[in-house]
């Protein structure tokens, strides 16, 4: 790696660290460093990831982003991107989130998928996800942003995780009982009123094509998925802003429903 490549990572890296610590976003990456290609975003991203892992936490599984082919080509990128989950990003269904410690939290809903045997591409299917799968749950992802106003690029959100910031699961269903989950259709609901509603036309025709398309593309980077892994497999919906006495809830149908309050 040339000298003034590796220059604008590590102090893309620190700018990132400094916006989470001081939870005060900072200006685009891709307009302080127009260089800044996705392999030197994903080469951030995994300093943050262990730098966290050094000081304790542990990889849970990965985030999708980009899962669906029309927002690819509206952005011009080909490939989906991904974010590392950390057990230190989840909360618990039905508890509580500061919103102080985000910069901007908003919440998605999506469908969780969890292993029970390891993945590794480059040529999973559909079917080898559905094969290895243990169980899927009702989850919501809380989305971040480090950047400022969110003037952001694919390269300057997968650096910053895939924008990927929380995580809370409701219950998981194993998979010989769950419901058809092409079919699923979600209703996000802040504070009791409905502002999203949604299904397949934001994220792939079935959710495992997102967790095939995630594997494929972690094998580029040496990485896999592991039994006991969680993937949340992209948005059903809009992202809702979120904000300090509001409660974000979920609802899945028969796959069941889970909510957060932000204090």
């Amino acid at each position: 790696m040339r000298p003034a490549a590796a220059r604008r990572r590590t102090e893309a890296a620190r700018l990132l660290r400094d916006a989470e610590r001081r939870t005060a976003p900072v200006e685009p990456l891709s307009a302080t460093w127009p260089a800044l290609d996705l392999a030197d975003a994903y080469a951030v991203q995994q300093d943050d990831v262990a730098r966290r892992v050094a000081s304790g936490a542990s990889l849970i599984g990965y985030t999708t982003g980009l899962a669906s082919a029309p927002m690819r080509e509206l952005l011009g990128v080909d490939q989906p991107h991904f974010g590392h989950l950390l057990d230190d990003m989840v909360h618990r269904n039905g508890g509580t989130v500061r919103a102080a410690r985000y910069c901007a939290p908003r919440v998605e809903p999506e469908i969780c998928f969890r292993l029970a045997r390891p993945l590794r591409g480059p040529d999973v299917t559909l079917s080898d996800v559905l094969a290895a799968t243990d169980s899927v749950a009702p989850a919501l992802e809380v989305i971040d942003s480090r950047v400022r106003d969110r003037r952001i690029t694919p390269t300057d959100t997968v650096a910053d995780n895939a924008g990927s910031a929380g995580l809370i699961c409701g219950p998981f269903t194993p998979m010989a009982h769950a419901p058809d989950l092409a079919a699923v259709h979600v209703d996000l609901l802040v504070d009791g009123n409905r502002v999203a509603t949604g299904g397949g036309g934001q994220a792939p025709a079935h959710p495992a094509d997102a967790v095939a398309r995630l594997v494929n593309a972690l094998a580029a980077h040496g990485e896999g998925l592991g039994p006991g892994h969680v993937i949340l497999t992209g948005a059903m919906t809009t992202a809702s802003f979120v904000g300090v006495g509001q409660k974000a809830e979920a609802r899945f149908g028969a796959l069941g429903s889970v909510s957060v309050s932000f204090i």
